[in-house]
This record gives structure tokens, C-alpha cells and sequence, in this order.
């Protein structure tokens, strides 16, 4: 894309997000989101429905009646994006590439973020880490996130997940919050997935494409690997050839929810072929549930 195309870009994404935010998406990220954390407030004396829990014995013991400690949310998050920018990003079957869903999927979490005082950062990373930007708050700041990503030409052709998580572990305190956008075309990092999902809130959104699942009867193709070269040429025509690709492929993808699940990260399944609000807030529901 050039300059004016991107440009034009970034202002569809921020009116749809913008919309999008305005109406439920905000609620339901602060539902999630809100009391990472908890200070110590003030001791005041127990009233009826109080936790119990909190009543502070020392206190009640000397007062000779019953008090409690209160606490308060630590509202303001960090968040950061952590963005796949691979050559296998660039890959898109239908009007736009895994990179671009990503970029829209980072702009709604980013507006979200804002919109609860929280700030924002930004990570993409290849086989190495190529750009980051310190998080911070406000609209101008998204808006350079979102554009950052779509401008974004990377140097290396690669994936290397434990890389950009370890990179982040460095850069961030604890407990904040990192969404992992990725198309999880990689080995090797469930070490570095565990330690980063017990330092932070990690949550992976994988992207998928619907020509990374099923193949369409048209013959003889060549299938390329973007990121090492590697080809194969596949006859269409044979449903044993289609059909054994499409078991791969969900082979692969339970494997991936297994690693998941194992290192305890909230994951958000997503296709580019279908809407990705809805996957997003269903995730978001479920945690709310969960907490």
C-alpha cells in the first residue's frame, strides 16, 4: 500500500473501531480488564454484607468492634500489542491479508484501551523483534499504532514467537496485559509462552486463513512457504489430497490449543473469512464469567 492508501486505511479502521468501541466493545474489555491489581485503601467499621474476609482482627481486637480493610482497583493497564509481521502475515485469500486483520484487531484493542485511561504499546516482531513503541495513552498514540503496523515492511522473512515474548518480558513490569497476534507459524516456544503467561495476563489471538484449512477443487498448484521457500505441488482434483491437507491443518491447530492450554493463555481462535467482532467478545464474556 502507498502513503494515501494507508492513510485512507487508518480512517476506515478508526470510524469502524471507533463505532465499535462507542457501543459494546469498552464495556466488555473493562469488564475483563478492570482490577488487575488492588491497593490498600483505608480501615473502616464492618457494616452488614461486608466480606468477612476483610475485616481486619487487629484492629477489631483493639477497637473492641469490628473492622474492615478496603481496597481499590488499580485502574490504569498497560497493553501491549504484540504483532506477527512475517511473510506469512502477508498471505490473503479474500480482500485482505492476515497482516491487515491484525492491524484492525489491534486498532479495536487499542481504542478500548484508551477510552479506559490505559496505555498502549506495540511490538512487531519477525524472527526478531523489529519495532516497538513504548506504551502510552491517547488517540494521536493509536492512531501512530495502527499506522505503524500497516506501513510496516519487514526486514526478515521469519517467525520467532520465544524471541518477541522474551523481548517483551524485558521491556514490561509484571502483570501487565499482552495480546500475542499471531498466525503461530513457529516451534519451539512453549518454554518462553510459560514464563511470560505467569508474569503477565497473556492472551494469543491466532489468525487463519480459510486456504490454510480447505483447498478448492482447481487442479494442479504449487504451494510456496513464504517464510522458507519451500514448495509442493498438490492435485486438487484428488479429494484424499484435499482432505488429508484439511486433517493436517486441524491436526495442527489442536495442537496448537493443547500448548495453550497447558501454559494456562486465554487464546481467540480467528478466521480472516469471518467477522472477528464476535470470536472477540465471546472471549471477552467468558472471562468475564470466569472472574
Amino acid at each position: 500500500m502507498n502513503e494515501k492508501e494507508i492513510l485512507k486505511k487508518i480512517q476506515r479502521i478508526e470510524i469502524f473501531t471507533n463505532r465499535l468501541v462507542n457501543t459494546v466493545f469498552a464495556g466488555e474489555y473493562e469488564s475483563v480488564f478492570k482490577g488487575q491489581g488492588i491497593t490498600f485503601d483505608e480501615v473502616r467499621e464492618y457494616q452488614v454484607g461486608d466480606e468477612i474476609r476483610t475485616i481486619d482482627w487487629n484492629v477489631t481486637a483493639r477497637m473492641g468492634q469490628a473492622y474492615i480493610k478496603k481496597y481499590v482497583e488499580e485502574r490504569e493497564l498497560v497493553i501491549m500489542l504484540v504483532v506477527d509481521m512475517s511473510a506469512s502475515t502477508s498471505f490473503g485469500s479474500i480482500a485482505e491479508t492476515k497482516a491487515e486483520i491484525a492491524a484492525e484487531i489491534a486498532a479495536l484493542l487499542a481504542f478500548s484501551a484508551i477510552k479506559n485511561n490505559d496505555r498502549v504499546g506495540l511490538i512487531c516482531f519477525t524472527d526478531t523483534v523489529e519495532h516497538f513503541v513504548a506504551p502510552r495513552k491517547g488517540k494521536r498514540h493509536v492512531l501512530r499504532v495502527v499506522r505503524d503496523i500497516l506501513h510496516f515492511q519487514p526486514k526478515q522473512p521469519g517467525t520467532n514467537i520465544e524471541t518477541a515474548l522474551a523481548f517483551v518480558d524485558q521491556v514490561l513490569k509484571p502483570h501487565s496485559v499482552v495480546f500475542l497476534i499471531s498466525d503461530f507459524k513457529d516451534t519451539g516456544y512453549e518454554k518462553q509462552l510459560r514464563l511470560s503467561s505467569k508474569r503477565h495476563s497473556l492472551i494469543a489471538i491466532t489468525l487463519q486463513d480459510r486456504r490454510e484449512v480447505e483447498l478448492p477443487d482447481v487442479g494442479l498448484i504449487e504451494l510456496e512457504d513464504s517464510e522458507n521457500g519451500e514448495t509442493v505441488v498438490i492435485d486438487t482434483r484428488s479429494e484424499e489430497a484435499r482432505h488429508l491437507y484439511t486433517e493436517l491443518n486441524h491436526r495442527a491447530e489442536a495442537e496448537r490449543r493443547q500448548i495453550f492450554r497447558a501454559n494456562q493463555v486465554d487464546s481467540i481462535h480467528i478466521r480472516t473469512d469471518e467477522p472477528y467482532v464476535k470470536p472477540l467478545i465471546q472471549f471477552f464474556r467468558q472471562r468475564t464469567a470466569r472472574r
